[in-house]
């Protein structure tokens, strides 16, 4: 059974800093692209990831967080993590991992195309 369980949501002041995890089981890890989703509430979940890695370890970013989120990942822990930097009330949201297997082909962490997800963890940034 896949499961995706995110952790570190929490409430912080603007300029802060977070960091969520997730960790990934019942699936090969290195396998599979991997991203970070956000859902304003009330509003639809974004359709890019604001952040990816990809199964050879390349990054991508979403023009709003680049330069102050970092997507790593720990093979030895099966774990995706998103260190979240300069927190902005702007970035208040649920935030959701997800898997897509790569077959080879690529990632390009798109929401739809993403097979596996986690239950989501709440940020919230006040100002």
């Amino acid at each position: 059974q896949v499961q995706l369980a995110e952790s570190g949501g929490d409430s912080v002041q603007s300029g802060g800093s977070l960091k969520l995890s997730c960790v990934v089981s019942g699936l090969p890890f290195g396998d599979y692209c991997l991203g970070w989703f956000r859902q304003v509430p009330g509003v639809e979940r974004e359709l890019g990831a604001i952040a990816g890695i990809s199964d050879i370890g390349t990054t991508s970013y979403a023009e709003s967080v680049k330069g102050r989120f970092t997507i790593s990942k720990d093979y030895a822990k099966n774990t995706l993590f998103l260190q979240m930097n300069s927190l902005k009330p702007q970035d208040t949201a649920m935030y959701y991992c997800a898997a897509a297997a790569s077959n080879g082909l690529g990632c390009d962490f798109i929401e739809p195309h993403m097979d596996y997800w986690g239950q989501g963890v709440l940020v919230t940034i006040s100002s």
